[in-house]
């Protein structure tokens, strides 16, 4: 219930709309008690089973003096109008308490939607903002599946279980309060029996919503398992069709929506199975009544209740079961709802250890060189990645990093802007170690190029001045000429404004990684990564792109993994690691010299 309270928390923004909630329920309460109250005595007066009251009574703040003023008017009506008349007056009197009871329900209804709408809003940015917030290394662990189902399916079954109940949190009580104050007053004895009975029906119906909860957490689970294969589908699909694999594919699927279906089919049933079921335990405690209470007016033994006393008490008892009814069926959904809450408090709790130290400090600019200083590091606490790497980057240099794939390169340049942060050693940057500056102006100090294009599903525009605020037309196409980008940008069909698809998948290889080069000039940074950048293109895409990463790299300190050794033979230092450690270092001409680990790498690539 914690998880619960944590998301409800996001709701004290809204109490305003909770408070006008509770007061529309309690007019609408008071509008349909009085609907019932008031055609019972009526009818006694009407057909004559009680005498008309002629004389008015004093007025006292009691059940009988409210009571014997009720029938004066009543009574007067009557008089006054005739019995037909009167019956007529007395219809439309109910008729418009009955409207007025369901307008205000209405407007219950209308004010919480505003809560209930805002508080979903909210609980997907904050969640969103976390995804965007946790580390790089969470997501190693997660699937991204299953982390859309959290956001999408398990946010909507919060808003559907939980927020959906509170409308009847809201409401149900204060009639329930308001119901019990009558009952007890019309009987106390009766009430009390009544209530030793209700704790019961309440316990069966928490056994019932105990299974549903743990049900439900595996079906949310199941959903995500779905998601993330259809996810694995969409994004793999030239390779299933090129291998044949649609069957493989199509079993996979099948065996997990078969999965969800038997679990979903579990949850339906146990949610299905409190409605009726608290229905019959109401007609259970309903008959009980009817059994106690009718003794005690056959006996005579409760002076307060008579036979017309008794069916008023029925009827008003009868108006109790449903919103008693409703807080059960509400409390089964909420269960159902927790095991939503749960898997969405898994991200919204999760630690995120790259942040900012209190006493962090701003960083513009690259002034003199990056360090690494005895850095160790791995993924898992257990194998290392990288081991007492030392290695010296001056500003305006040009370092190499070539080794045989595993052998840490990556892991070393994401440890730049902390896209993981080091166990062992220090990682420093102009005298100060990275984990001492502000992340966001660690970040803004680096252009990253990647082998694989990492475009969104939006305009070339955008694209290219994503992360730059106010970015003019100029700049972008200046930083696209640079890229040698502009010349295929303009025979597009709407230009810098053309939508390029999902991963930009509208152009050609080289074209994005283009239009990645053209976003690293516009945001023209001190230190630039580049990772394989050419590796995945031809011959002559990967000349474009070589020839705007030499623009790109003009005046600048740049860190460059490279498979092709062609690409990096005049950088100012070239690093040869294996395993995790250096192992050669030196320029081109120097490590051909020493004919070992990079000759071989040379050779190999020349000779083939």
């Amino acid at each position: 219930m914690k998880k619960v309270l944590g998301i409800l928390k996001l709701a004290l923004p809204y109490k305003g709309y909770a408070f006008l909630n509770i007061i529309f329920n309690l007019i609408s309460a008071i509008f349909n008690l009085f609907s019932l109250l008031l055609f019972i005595p009526f009818l006694q007066l009407l057909f004559g089973n009680t005498p008309l009251v002629t004389q008015k009574p004093a007025f006292s703040l009691s059940q009988k003096g409210l009571t014997d003023l009720l029938n004066y008017y009543l009574s007067q009506s009557i008089i006054e109008s005739g019995p037909v008349e009167a019956l007529w007056i007395v219809c439309i009197t109910i008729a418009a308490m009955f409207f007025f009871k369901n307008l205000f329900i209405y407007l219950g209804v209308y004010v919480l939607s505003t809560m209930r709408s805002g508080v979903v809003r909210d609980l997907r940015q904050k969640i969103y903002d976390k995804i965007l917030a946790l580390p790089l290394g969470y997501y190693s662990e997660e699937r991204k599946g299953d982390i859309i189902s959290r956001i999408s399916n398990d946010v909507q079954e919060v808003e559907f279980s939980i927020l959906n109940s509170l409308e009847m949190f809201f409401r149900e009580p204060v009639i329930i309060i308001l119901y019990l104050t009558v009952l007890i007053k019309l009987s106390p004895e009766l009430t009390i029996f009544a209530f030793v009975l209700l704790p019961v029906t309440a316990l069966v119906i928490g056994r019932v919503g105990k299974g549903l909860k743990k049900s439900s957490h595996l079906a949310q689970s199941k959903m995500g398992e779905i998601i993330s294969v259809v996810e694995e589908t969409l994004g793999g699909l030239r390779i299933i069709k090129a291998f044949t694999g649609e069957k493989s594919v199509k079993n996979r699927f099948g065996e997990v929506n078969q999965n969800y279906f038997q679990t979903m089919l579990k949850v339906i049933r146990l949610r299905d199975l409190a409605s009726p079921l608290n229905e019959f335990l109401g007609a259970l405690v309903m008959i009980a009544l009817v059994w106690y209470g009718g003794q005690l007016v056959l006996s005579g033994s409760d002076a307060s209740l008579n036979g017309e006393g008794f069916i008023g008490y029925l009827v008003v008892f009868s108006q109790l079961m449903r919103p008693t009814k409703n807080l059960t069926t509400a409390f089964s959904y909420v269960q159902k709802g927790i095991a939503s809450a749960e898997r969405i408090n898994h991200i919204l709790d999760a630690d995120n250890p790259i942040k900012d130290n209190p006493n962090a400090i701003s960083k513009t600019s690259f002034e003199s060189e990056i360090e690494y200083k005895n850095v160790s590091f791995s993924y898992n606490g257990k194998d290392k990645v990288l081991n007492e790497i030392n290695l010296k980057i001056e500003k305006g240099k040009t370092i190499a990093l070539v080794g045989q794939s595993g052998s840490g390169k990556s892991t070393m340049i994401d440890l730049l802007p902390r896209f993981y942060d080091i166990e062992n050693g220090d990682l420093i940057i102009d005298g100060t170690s990275v984990k001492n500056y502000k992340v966001k102006d660690l970040r803004g100090l680096f252009g990253i190029v990647s082998q694989e294009s990492i475009l969104f599903n939006d305009t070339v525009f955008n694209n290219i001045a994503f992360g730059i605020e106010n970015a003019t037309q100029e700049a972008v196409e200046m930083a696209a000429k640079i890229a040698n980008a502009h010349e295929f940008i303009i025979q597009l069909p709407n230009q810098y404004q053309t939508n390029i698809g999902d991963r930009g998948g509208k152009l050609s290889g080289g074209q994005r990684q283009r239009l990645s080069i053209a976003r690293a000039v516009l945001k023209n940074p001190p230190i630039l990564i580049l990772d394989e950048a050419t590796s995945a293109l031809d011959s002559e895409s990967e000349r474009l792109v070589q020839d705007a990463l030499n623009h790109l790299m003009q005046n600048r300190t740049s860190i460059v993994i490279a498979h092709r050794l062609s690409t990096i033979q005049t950088a100012d230092e070239i690093i040869v690691m294996n395993k995790g450690r250096i192992i050669e270092r030196g320029n081109h001409h120097e490590l051909l010299a020493k004919n070992a680990a990079y000759t071989r790498l040379y050779e190999m690539q020349s000779f083939g």
